[in-house]
């Protein structure tokens, strides 16, 4: 089977993190909360000591390709048994910014609702599992332990207002970088 950069290292569970494997499912418990991931037919998880590996099983071989697949998919499940194992012992966020004169953001509730040029205000229903904060009324804070869920709240309240190219208002990732363009000249 090819070499995996990801899958050959060991993932080392930390103390206060309970790792359960039963059959193809793998359940992580920490201080922030408890994630599930189910596995493919192809991949098994083994628990040695404090570390978890994952193998690809043999059978499932019956050309190259099929093992570059293997390879790519146990690379790819150690990757989220990681994220899981971060997720529950410290937890991911994501910062947005609103731009523009007027625009702004505020909690009521399990809804935020944000004030973004439109001529109503866009109410976002916050999904369970998701904690949003609004430290300013300019900058929403989404935060929460499953890092899938968290990159796609945060995308999808972006992309209630994408960044105008040429007046730079709208909502971005506080670390995002937006090139301007020049306008119509007369």
């Amino acid at each position: 089977m090819p070499k995996s950069r990801i899958a050959d290292k060991p993932t080392v569970v930390p103390v206060g993190v309970e790792v359960n494997i039963e059959g193809s499912k793998v359940t992580v418990k920490g201080k922030k909360g408890e994630l599930f991931l189910e596995l493919p037919n192809e991949l098994v998880v083994k628990k040695e000591d404090n570390n978890i590996m994952v193998y690809g099983k043999d059978e499932y071989i019956m050309r190259t390709s099929d093992a570059k697949r293997i390879t790519a998919l146990r690379g790819t499940y150690t990757s989220h048994l990681r994220n899981m194992i971060k997720g529950v012992t410290e937890g991911f966020q994501k910062e947005l910014e609103i731009i523009g004169i007027g625009y702004r953001a505020q909690l009521q509730g399990k809804k935020l609702i944000l004030n973004i040029g439109y001529s109503n205000p866009v109410e976002f229903d916050i999904p369970e599992g998701i904690n949003i904060e609004v430290p300013q009324p300019t900058r929403v804070v989404v935060k929460g332990i499953d890092k899938y869920l968290v990159g796609e709240v945060a995308a999808q309240i972006r992309k209630l207002r994408k960044v105008n190219v040429y007046s730079g208002k709208g909502i971005k990732y506080i670390d995002e970088i937006v090139i301007r363009k020049e306008g119509k000249k007369v």
